[in-house]
């Protein structure tokens, strides 16, 4: 059994997707747009362009995504997502990274249980936190 985070977005996630690519170091291994579904001709205007599901691979992580409907959408509450990475300049970069354009809920610090750990929300209303438990 495997448990991959989903995420949703209003109308954002083609751009949310490309920024974790290239920030996490993964890949995208499938897009679908809602006017390339069996559903097209079923979708609201204008959201043809939009992301039906979209796939972020790297290691053995996986994300998954996609736009909802205006009327379905709902921020994220009560979850964030966890990254754990190897060493202090790998933290410093995702953080760094991830912060562009968000909002810095704790800065980048040492703490009793990590040599680096933050927690911030990205330009996209993704909630993460950022731990490095040891300098690889």
């Amino acid at each position: 059994m495997q448990l991959h985070p989903y995420l949703n977005f209003n109308g954002t996630c083609d751009a949310a997707f490309k920024f974790y690519e290239k920030v996490l170091g993964g890949k995208i291994t499938l897009k679908l747009r809602f006017g390339e579904t069996p559903m097209a001709e079923q979708c609201a205007p204008g959201s043809q362009d939009q992301i039906a599901h979209v796939r972020l691979e790297s290691g053995s992580m996986v994300l998954l995504g996609s736009d909802c409907p205006p009327d379905f959408f709902e921020k994220a509450q009560g979850t964030v997502l966890s990254l754990n990475v190897d060493n202090i300049a790998e933290a410093e970069r995702v953080f760094n990274a991830l912060k562009e354009n968000g909002t810095v809920k704790m800065p980048l610090e040492k703490t009793f249980w990590a040599i680096r750990f933050a927690m911030l929300t990205d330009q996209f209303g993704t909630p993460w936190m950022i731990n490095c438990e040891k300098d690889n």
